[in-house]
Parts: C-alpha cells; structure tokens; sequence
C-alpha cells in the first residue's frame, strides 16, 4: 500500500512538473517593434553621445571625437556627390579639417530626428555650422543622416551622410 502511494506521489509530481515547463516555454516575451517603438532611453543616450560629440569639437579633442566612430570593414560615408569611402578616409579628412579649425561660432542642427531600432539609430538633422579658419568664415549649411550601432564603448557612428541643403530662395 505505503509503495502504491509513493509510485502514485512521483507519478503525480512528474506530470506537475511537466506541465509547469510547458507553461514556461509557453510564455514569451511580447516582441519588440524595431518600427514603431519609441526605445526612449536608447534615444535619450544616443541625444547624450551627439552632445559629446559636439563638445569635442569645442573642446578641440581630436582624439575624442574619432573614439565616437567605430571604424573597421563595415564603416562608410558619402560626402559631396564623391564615391563612397570608409573609416581611414574619415578619420583623415575629419582630423584634417576639424585641426584647422579655429573658432565655432555657430554649430546649430536643426530638424533633429533620432530613430532608434533597439541598438541601431538613425539620426538626420540640417546643419547651420558657422566655423572660422584663421580669418576665413566657413558656413556648413548640409543633410546630415549618422547611423549609430550600440557596442560595447557605448553608441558609435557606423556611417555619415553629407549631402548640401538646398538653399530657399
């Protein structure tokens, strides 16, 4: 009798057991809409990293300003109507010109837009960048699209996108 009830006890709590893993692997997480989901806290630290950016830049931080980029095979820019280069070709021509630079006066983006896809994040804005080299005044009136992948060292441009904005007459 007492071996009846043990066999009909582990019996019984197999087939509990069973059924609570089947309800386990039943539910799901609800999934993520890479389209329509807002990510704000995504948003809030890739609006933090364009900040940074910015900043090293005033601050002259050549350095600082590269580590934003994650260079390697799969960075690329377009700027000017120019073919497509990669992350050598940026980093030279960014160290160039921002070296050069010798006041910014202005360095407005306006229109800003941040669409972030879980950790990827597209931002475009029109630039109004009033930059003085020596006694030359340089004014950057451009389309920016970057795309941002999140890593590791946290949000970094993966590509750019330069092209003129069309002046209203």
């Amino acid at each position: 009798m007492k071996s009846k009830i043990i066999f009909t006890l582990i019996i019984l709590f197999g087939v509990l057991n069973y059924s609570c893993k089947e309800k386990e692997q039943k539910v799901e997480e609800a999934p993520i809409d890479l389209v329509n989901d807002d990510f704000l806290d995504a948003q809030q630290a890739v609006e933090w990293t364009m900040d940074s950016i910015v900043q090293s830049l005033k601050d002259g931080d050549l350095d600082r300003l590269i580590s934003f980029h994650a260079y390697g095979p799969k960075f690329t820019e377009f700027k000017n109507g120019e073919a497509r280069n990669g992350g050598t070709e940026n980093e030279e021509f960014e160290r160039n010109v921002f070296s050069s630079v010798t006041e910014i006066l202005k360095f407005d983006m306006n229109d800003m837009k941040i669409a972030v896809y879980d950790q990827v994040a597209n931002m475009t804005f029109h630039s109004d960048f009033h930059l003085k080299f020596g006694e030359d005044l340089v004014v950057v009136n451009d389309q920016i699209s970057l795309l941002f992948v999140n890593t590791k060292k946290g949000w970094r441009i993966v590509h750019e996108h330069h092209s003129p904005l069309k002046k209203e007459e």
